[in-house]
C-alpha cells in the first residue's frame, strides 16, 4: 500500500504504470482512471484571419470516435488548475503530454475569447498576431491548416529564425556577443512585426545594440528615438561615433523648422526627441510613418494614464522597440503599459490584466498566473544582468549623464551668469590676482548652482533636477542589485542628497573632512560588510585611500576639472580585489560650466585642472576665464 498525496501526484503514478493493469482508488472509493495519453500529433489546428487578429480552432482528437474541440480542452485545462490531466468524465481523465501542455498553457496565454453571434457558443479563440512567433512550435507540431496571411507569416517566423542575421557592414564597433544575441533578438522581431523590450542591465549598452539595428533597417525609412533630455546628446555621441552613416538629428534645436524637418525625413535619418516634445508636437509626429520607433528609458511610460504614454502609443510606426533597465518600477501594471506601446492588446486590456495577472500574483502569490504572464512577455522581452556576463565585459566603463534644468532652474542660472559678466566687465581693478579671484568665484556659485538651486538660494521651492536624477539612477541601481559611491566636493551637496536618501528609504554610509578617523573605518567596513547600498562621500576627504570593492558603481555628482582626481576616486571601487565589472556616471548640466570644463579635458587640460583643481593657474589669464561664463543654457 502506497500513500500518495494529492490527486496530481496520483493521476502521474497511474500514467507512469498506464502499460500495467493498474486500478487506483481515492479514499472514498471512486475509481479513476487515466483513458488515453495524447500529443501534439493528434491535435488538428485551424488558423485564420480576422481584421487584425487571428482566429484559432480545431480539435484533440484522442481515439478514432472521440475529440475535444479546442475551445473545449482550454476550458478544462482552466477547471483543472492548469494539471496535465483533463477530466472527460466522472473518474476518468486525458493525460497530455508534457510538452503538448506546455504548449497549449501557450495558447491559452495568448487567447481572448470570440463573441459568438446570436448567443451561440464560440468555436474558436482569437490570437493576438504577435503570438503566432511564440505559437509557431505548436503549429509545427500539430496538424495546422492556416490562410494565405496566416501561411505568409508562418513562412516569414521560419525563415527569419531558421537564418543567420547579419550584422550590418556600417557598424563602426566591435559588439561583445551577448550585443551581438541582443541586436539578432531584436531584428528578427523587427522583421516578423513583433514590438521588443531590451530590459538588459544599466551599462550593458542597449543603445549600441539600438543603433545597430537603426542601421539595419535604415533603408526602409525614418526612425524616431525619443528619450529623456538628460541621455539625448549621448544619444547623438555614440550615433556619431558607432553609425556615422546614419543621418541623426535632434527634434526642436530651432522651433520654427520643426514642421520642414518632419518633411524632409527620408531613408537613413534619425530623429531624436524628448518625452516633452514628443508629447508637445504628437500631431504633428503621427503624420509620420516610422521605420523604426524606440523609446529609451521607457520607464518614463509606465503610467498608462499619463499624456506622455498615450502620445506613445499613437505614433505610427513598423518596428517599436523599449530600452529600460526597470520594465517594473511600481507594480506590474507598469508592464501593461509598457506591452501595450510595442504590442498593442497583447495583454488585453487594463482591467482585464489587472483581475488576471496583477491582482493574483502581487496579492495572491498565484504561481500559474505568475507562469502564464512569462509565457505572455519572454517572447519579446531580453534581459540580462551585469552578472550573467561578467566574463566579457570591461573592468571600467564610463558613462556622462546628462542633466537638464528645468525653466525656473535655467533663468537664475542665466540671471547668476549676466551678473557675473557685468561685474567682471565694469571692473577697473587693474590687479589680474584679484580680478582672477573673482572669476573663480562666481564660476564656483554656478557650478554649485547646477548641483542644486539650494545651494545658492537657501528657501529654493523650485525643481531640482540633478538631484531627482541622482535619486532615479541610484534607485534603478539598487533594484538591480548593485551598490554605489556617490562624490562630491560640496559637503553641503552630499548633506542634501543625504536628506534625500532618508526621505527615500535608502540605505547608505556617509562620509566627510569632518568625520573622525575611527568612524571612517567603521563606516567604511560597514559598508564592505553589507550595511548600506549607497556611500557618501566628499571628495577630498574620501578620494583615496579607502578601499570600497564593496560596489559596483561610482556615481560623481559634480565632475572635478582634473581628471586625475576623478579616477582616484573612482579607484575606491575599481582597485584589487573588485571582482565585478566597475561603472562610473559624470553628471553633467547641459549647457552650463560643469559642460564646458568637460569639454576642456581634451582641447585645454592646463586650464582644466587650474580652475578648480587648485594647481597653480599663473598660465590662465582672466578672458580666458571668463569665455568659460559667455555660453547661456537653454532649460530642458
Amino acid at each position: 500500500t502506497l500513500f500518495i498525496p494529492g490527486l496530481e501526484n496520483a493521476l502521474e503514478l497511474v500514467s507512469e504504470l498506464q502499460n500495467i493493469e493498474v486500478r487506483c482508488m481515492w479514499p472514498k472509493d471512486v475509481a479513476f482512471t487515466i483513458e488515453k495519453k495524447v500529443d501534439a500529433s493528434q491535435l488538428q489546428l485551424n488558423i485564420s484571419s480576422a481584421a487584425n487578429w487571428f482566429n484559432a480552432s480545431g480539435e484533440l482528437r484522442y481515439s478514432d470516435t472521440d475529440a475535444l474541440s479546442l475551445i473545449d480542452i482550454l476550458a478544462r485545462m482552466a477547471n483543472s488548475q492548469q494539471s496535465r490531466f483533463i477530466e472527460l468524465d466522472k473518474g476518468k481523465y486525458l493525460a497530455l503530454s508534457r510538452s503538448l501542455h506546455k504548449q497549449l498553457g501557450a495558447l491559452q496565454a495568448f487567447s481572448t475569447k470570440n463573441t459568438a453571434k446570436s448567443g451561440k457558443k464560440a468555436d474558436s479563440t482569437q490570437l493576438h498576431p504577435a503570438a503566432m512567433l511564440a505559437l509557431d512550435p505548436l503549429f509545427s507540431d500539430a496538424s495546422t491548416k492556416t490562410d494565405k496571411k496566416a501561411s505568409k507569416l508562418r513562412k516569414t517566423i521560419k525563415t527569419v529564425f531558421d537564418n543567420p542575421v547579419e550584422l550590418p557592414t556600417t557598424l563602426q564597433a566591435d559588439l561583445r556577443s551577448y550585443q551581438v544575441e541582443g541586436y539578432e533578438w531584436l531584428a528578427r522581431l523587427g522583421t516578423v512585426g513583433a514590438g521588443a523590450c531590451l530590459a538588459d542591465d544599466m551599462g550593458l549598452g542597449k543603445t549600441i545594440q539600438a543603433l545597430a539595428v537603426l542601421l539595419s533597417r535604415a533603408e526602409r525609412g525614418p526612425a524616431l528615438v525619443v528619450a529623456p533630455t538628460s541621455v539625448i546628446g549621448n544619444w547623438v555621441t555614440e550615433a556619431q561615433r558607432f553609425a556615422p552613416s546614419l543621418n541623426i538629428g535632434i527634434y526642436g534645436t530651432d522651433t520654427s523648422e520643426r514642421k520642414d524637418t518632419l518633411n524632409a525625413l527620408g531613408k537613413l535619418d534619425v530623429l531624436v526627441i524628448s518625452y516633452g516634445l514628443m508629447t508637445n508636437d504628437n500631431e504633428q509626429l503621427q503624420a509620420v510613418h516610422w521605420s523604426t520607433l524606440i523609446l529609451d528609458e521607457a520607464q518614463a511610460i509606465k503610467n498608462a494614464n499619463t499624456r506622455r504614454a498615450r502620445a506613445a502609443k499613437a505614433l505610427v510606426a513598423d518596428f517599436r522597440i523599449i530600452t529600460t533597465g526597470t520594465p517594473i518600477q511600481n507594480n506590474l501594471m507598469d508592464l501593461h503599459s509598457l506591452f501595450s506601446f510595442i504590442n498593442p492588446d497583447l495583454l488585453g486590456s487594463e482591467t482585464a490584466f489587472r483581475r488576471n495577472f496583477a491582482l493574483p500574483i502581487e496579492r495572491d502569490n498565484d504561481p500559474t498566473a505568475r507562469s502564464q504572464l512569462q509565457q505572455l512577455v519572454s517572447p519579446f522581452m531580453l534581459r540580462r544582468h551585469k552578472r550573467d556576463v561578467l566574463q566579457e565585459l570591461p573592468a571600467r566603463t564610463d558613462i556622462n549623464l546628462s542633466v537638464a534644468l528645468s525653466s525656473e532652474e535655467a533663468a537664475l542660472y542665466e540671471a547668476l551668469r549676466e551678473e557675473a559678466l557685468a561685474a567682471l566687465n565694469s571692473d577697473d581693478d587693474t590687479n589680474k590676482a584679484q580680478k582672477k579671484f573673482k572669476v573663480l568665484t562666481y564660476l564656483t556659485k554656478l557650478r554649485r548652482l547646477c548641483c542644486n538651486p539650494k545651494l545658492i538660494v537657501s528657501n529654493w521651492k523650485g525643481k531640482e533636477s540633478k538631484l531627482e536624477l541622482c535619486i532615479e539612477t541610484l534607485q534603478e541601481l539598487l533594484s538591480n542589485g548593485h551598490k554605489a559611491l556617490v562624490f562630491s566636493q560640496f559637503v553641503d551637496h552630499l548633506k542634501i542628497v543625504e536628506e534625500r536618501l532618508k526621505k527615500t528609504g535608502i540605505d547608505y554610509q556617509y562620509l566627510d573632512g569632518s568625520t573622525p578617523q575611527k568612524k571612517r573605518t567603521e563606516r567604511v567596513n560597514a559598508f564592505q560588510s553589507g550595511q548600506g547600498d549607497v556611500f557618501l562621500i566628499s571628495l577630498t576627504a574620501g578620494g583615496t585611500g579607502l578601499n570600497l570593492t564593496a560596489a559596483d558603481y561610482v556615481v560623481h555628482l559634480d565632475p572635478w576639472w582634473n581628471p586625475a582626481v576623478e579616477d582616484q576616486a573612482s579607484d575606491r571601487a575599481h582597485r584589487f580585489g573588485q571582482q565585478r565589472p566597475v561603472t562610473i556616471y559624470r553628471m553633467v548640466t547641459a549647457g552650463t560650466i560643469e559642460e564646458q570644463i568637460q569639454k576642456l579635458h581634451a582641447t585645454k587640460r592646463d586650464l582644466a585642472e587650474s580652475v578648480l583643481a587648485g594647481s597653480d593657474s599663473s598660465a590662465i589669464n582672466s578672458d580666458e576665464l571668463i569665455a568659460l561664463l559667455q555660453h547661456g543654457v537653454e532649460p530642458g
